[in-house]
């Protein structure tokens, strides 16, 4: 069982902006869900637990090895797809992978062929793969990430924003693979995207202005909402004054209409139905609260 310790992680740049505000965290085996807006830290987080970037204070252990003081260590055990990975115009997904695994320290030749055969024929790309990865789909090009983020067999895979601008089919083709590989090893799964947590994650927290703002199990934390999510029919022009009135956590149009969704310990007013909460409610309601005590 991999173990990813964080221990009060900060981390402010030279322009004075911090990203990062003593972030702790347990990480074992399986899919984690770091869950925040766009601007929340989460690429700061991945990026230093990465090693790209030192953070200001704080410590990062993974398997009780001290991954500021030997960032070597990660980068032996990392797959990494960031939200953003340039390829070489005109290379083969195959030629391309090749390189991406002499870099990470495969030297045989035989072993290298068998790891990107492998790897192209796991993530569905395999008749593919004389195909140069520029011209690749938005999802193909994403699979392509996954297959080099898995070379070399790391313990640790991060992914940063994989399902943005993909569609639906190709969302779901990504995350079937993120949770096969996510068995054996430590996946952490960086999002702005409620439902890719909710269909993948046991585990999960929840980011804002660089601090974690809750952690666990979404069905547990979920349940701690129950009775206490109230919906609305309103006309649009009724949605200020609502929004002053009653909890509002977030507002959604339906059939020309808005619904809105109160947080209460009770019904707020006539007219006001309960619902069952939802992964969704719960990301709102932290941040609903995070605003009303800042």
């Amino acid at each position: 069982m991999n173990t990813l310790k964080i221990n009060q992680l900060s981390k402010t740049y030279a322009n004075g902006v911090k990203a990062l505000d003593e972030v702790s965290l347990t990480v074992t085996n399986g899919m984690f869900g770091l869950l925040g807006a766009n601007g929340a830290g989460k690429s700061s987080l991945m990026r230093t637990i990465a090693a790209l970037q030192q953070p200001t204070s704080g410590t990062i252990t993974f398997n009780d090895l001290d991954l500021v003081q030997q960032p070597e260590v990660i980068r032996k055990q990392l797959g990494y797809l960031p939200q953003e990975f340039g390829v070489y115009p005109k290379v083969s997904a195959e030629r391309l992978l090749d390189h991406m695994a002499v870099l990470k320290g495969i030297v045989d030749k035989q072993e290298r062929k068998e790891q990107v055969e492998a790897l192209l024929m796991q993530v569905n790309l395999y008749q593919h793969r004389k195909k140069a990865v520029h011209t690749f789909s938005g999802g193909m090009r994403q699979r392509f990430g996954i297959a080099q983020a898995l070379l070399a067999n790391p313990q640790i895979i991060i992914v940063d924003e994989p399902t943005a601008g993909l569609d639906p089919e190709e969302r779901n083709r990504f995350l079937n693979l993120l949770s096969e590989i996510g068995e054996n090893v430590i996946v952490i799964l960086s999002t702005h995207i409620v439902e890719d947590v909710r269909d993948l994650c046991p585990q999960m927290a929840i980011l804002a202005e660089g601090k974690i703002i809750s952690q666990g199990s979404p069905k547990e934390l979920v349940s701690n909402l129950e009775g206490k999510i109230w919906c609305k029919m309103i006309k649009k022009s009724e949605l200020e004054s609502h929004k002053k009135a009653f909890g509002v956590i977030s507002t959604k149009l339906l059939a020309g209409e808005t619904q809105i969704r109160v947080y209460a310990d009770q019904k707020p007013e006539a007219g006001f139905d309960p619902v069952q909460p939802n992964l969704e409610d719960l990301y709102f309601v932290t941040l609903f609260n995070q605003n009303k005590n800042a």
